[in-house]
């Protein structure tokens, strides 16, 4: 639980820096307070600004404890005329204190499952699929999520129109976050030279998953793990791991392979770091029905096969621990925003709101520690992190 937030002050702090988008003709709320009850509001169930001011009519007696509101509470229609001006990047650069207390008390914790292990930053695009636009012939909106695997915290995302601009979203994704000492891994999209070194430049390390659209590179690789996996890997250094994962009546079983990357693949001295090639497969067993995934890998962490497969193994977690909970508990795909900037900052507003619900101590669910937000306010503050409530 963040426990060094203290108060609603420390909260504003976050905001201090942060332009204010509106006009000062009839500026009646302060933007400090707006934005609080928006993260109040997404946290306890909202899922838009009519939501938002809804909530924050309900629970005026309790706003006015902690918030200055000098004309009251604020309109939906004043929120979500804020919520569409507001800059998202400068928005989620103000998050950046809070992230990183997070981030610190939760190293802090002697958790022994996660005691000593890298901290994992998951890449991976998401479409909002309900928020196109016909009349502006616009698709619906694509974001590109950092996911901080061991914490459970999202630290940056990206809007981009299309998934096809995820390779240019994903190097100004990592210029917006902290990638130094973690191990970034992305799927086949960012498998990039310029990603790559990025990533290195910013002090991380890189797994990359490969597919047809890196050809050559992807058959080269396939190509050398099949012909190791039949000699036994006798002529290079290669690390193994076996583990079983069981649960929701299916079986897998994973094998990971590690083996230094030879001087033979092609365009080798072109990606930076470039040190070991990697593979993950997977056998699943579920009643009689058997199936089997391969996956290729590149990277620049050196041998240390366990390490390889903590990593690939918390990027496919990213599915259940941010994009399941995303659909399934906040409903994003049934959001309806034209309005590009509010899309953007409610998305990331709950994925903020993930972040901290995922914080509690109790072993409730994210779904329904969402409800009890809701519910009671004793544990929304709890949920911020407020003390003395």
């Amino acid at each position: 639980m963040v426990e060094s937030i203290g108060d609603v002050g420390s909260i504003l702090g976050c905001f201090q820096d942060l332009d204010d988008p509106r006009s000062t003709v009839n500026r009646k709320h302060l933007l400090g307070d707006l934005i609080v009850i928006s993260i109040c509001a997404v946290i306890a169930g909202a899922d838009g600004p009519k939501a938002i001011g809804v909530w924050a009519t309900s629970n005026a007696d309790w706003l006015k404890q902690y918030l200055e509101l000098p004309n009251g509470i604020p309109s939906h229609d004043t929120i979500g005329r804020l919520l569409a001006v507001l800059n998202p990047t400068a928005f989620q650069k103000c998050f950046e204190n809070w992230i990183r207390t997070l981030r610190t008390d939760n190293e802090s914790v002697d958790d022994q499952a996660t005691a000593g292990k890298d901290e994992v930053i998951a890449i991976d695009g998401k479409a909002l699929r309900r928020s196109h636009d016909r009349k502006r012939d616009l698709g619906p909106l694509f974001l590109v999520s950092a996911w901080s695997v061991q914490h459970g915290i999202s630290l940056g995302q990206l809007a981009t129109e299309e998934k096809s601009n995820e390779i240019t979203a994903i190097p100004e994704l990592i210029n917006n976050i902290d990638v130094s000492g973690g191990i970034v891994t992305i799927d086949a999209a960012g498998c990039q030279k310029t990603i790559a070194e990025k990533i290195v430049d910013g002090g991380g390390d890189y797994i990359l998953a490969l597919k047809g659209n890196q050809g050559n590179l992807h058959k080269a690789v396939e190509d050398i793990c099949t012909r190791q996996l039949e000699n036994g890997f006798s002529d290079v250094i290669a690390r193994k791991h076996q583990e079983t994962i069981k649960g929701h009546g299916r079986v897998d079983q994973l094998t990971y392979y590690q083996f230094e990357a030879t001087k033979t693949l092609p365009g080798a001295s072109k990606w930076k770091g470039l040190r070991t090639i990697g593979v993950a497969i997977r056998v699943s067993t579920e009643g009689d029905k058997v199936t089997r995934d391969v996956r290729y890998y590149i990277s620049s962490l050196r041998l240390g096969v366990k390490r390889f497969a903590h990593a690939v193994r918390g990027h496919w977690g990213i599915e259940n621990t941010l994009h399941w909970c995303l659909d399934v508990t906040f409903r994003e795909d049934e959001s309806r925003l034209r309005n590009r900037h509010a899309a953007d900052n409610i998305a990331w507003l709950k994925r903020f709101a993930i972040s901290l619900l995922k914080q509690c101590p109790d072993k409730e669910s994210i779904a329904m520690r969402r409800r009890m937000a809701g519910w009671n306010t004793d544990y929304l503050a709890q949920v911020l992190g407020l003390k003395g409530t």
